[in-house]
């Protein structure tokens, strides 16, 4: 004796249940509305609930908007991984702080205060890293920029670990061409307010912009290879004064692609306060001790 078998098997998932419950019709389907149908009673409408129904184009539940007809209400702890991205991609945006407009702003600040050289070299500096600073301030404080919270003690420490292994031999393998860099770079500004660009300015706006809100959206090669293009707007205007130019230009890309590459790595590891330390490390070793050698 041969029992058929169920066409289908029970869903655990509530939104595949009710499509299969109640199947929508291809017309419905193709107008975006998959889940016209009535919510099941096991929805409590005093629930924290979510309008939701099927994408046509990528066929996963999304967010239903205001011209979505007649989407069905869900728990959103019924589908809360869904919930949680389109949440957090309508407050980002809902912030005015899209990271790729304040990349173009601050790549059209270095670019537009090029003049000011070699005079204004320390107003293009902090007006260039305040453009990424004021960004990163933005998204953290209205939008869902990455928060610096309780951090433990081992994530510090593997900052300045990586922070130190990267510094050290780029400081030794430098030598006189970082010595004499440094001093084109920062020519004219006191060692204090040197200082307190590698320490505070510099590492503030870049840890928060580029580790804090574009890698939350792109990976770390992307992120580290859009920080050094910045970074090379921010001091090709120094270097193409220098002797043995494209040597020097080469020299300087590559430490910069290695060291922020290094940084979106050891945030992706120990998060945002380990990069941030390691940064203000590699910084003391690759500038300010090569500005006051």
């Amino acid at each position: 004796m041969t029992d058929s078998l169920p066409d289908a098997l029970p869903s655990d998932n509530p939104l595949e249940a009710e499509a299969t419950a109640h199947p929508a019709s291809a017309q419905e389907i193709a107008q975006g509305g998959a889940f016209t149908q009535t919510p099941p009673a096991s929805v409590n409408p005093t629930d924290e609930t979510y309008e939701y129904l099927i994408d046509p184009f990528t066929g996963l539940p999304r967010l239903a908007n205001e011209n979505d007809e007649a989407p069905i209400r869900i728990r959103r702890a019924e589908v809360p991984d869904v919930a949680a991205e389109e949440e957090n991609a309508i407050q980002y945006r809902s912030t005015a702080s899209d990271p790729l407009f304040g990349y173009l702003v601050a790549v059209a600040v270095c670019f537009g205060l090029t003049p000011l050289l070699p005079d204004g070299s320390a107003t293009r500096y902090t007006l260039s890293w305040g453009v990424l600073a004021g960004f990163g301030v933005v998204a953290w404080l209205l939008g869902n920029g990455e928060r610096i919270g309780q951090e433990i003690p081992e994530n510090l420490v593997w900052g300045i670990v990586f922070g130190a292994v990267t510094g050290l031999p780029l400081y030794l393998f430098g030598g006189e061409t970082l010595t004499t860099t440094a001093n084109i770079l920062f020519g004219g500004i006191p060692p204090g307010a040197v200082l307190a660009y590698v320490i505070f300015v510099m590492p503030l706006g870049e840890t928060l912009f580029f580790r804090g809100i574009l890698q939350k959206r792109l990976n770390i090669w992307v992120t580290g290879a859009l920080a050094t293009v910045w970074s090379g707007v921010l001091f090709f205007p120094y270097i193409r004064t220098m002797t043995a130019f494209w040597a020097v230009l080469v020299f300087i890309f590559t430490i910069l692609a290695i060291v922020n590459i290094v940084y979106s790595w050891v945030r992706q590891r120990n998060g945002l306060a380990a990069a941030w330390i390691c940064q203000i490390l590699v910084s003391l070793m690759l500038i300010y001790l090569p500005f006051i050698a």
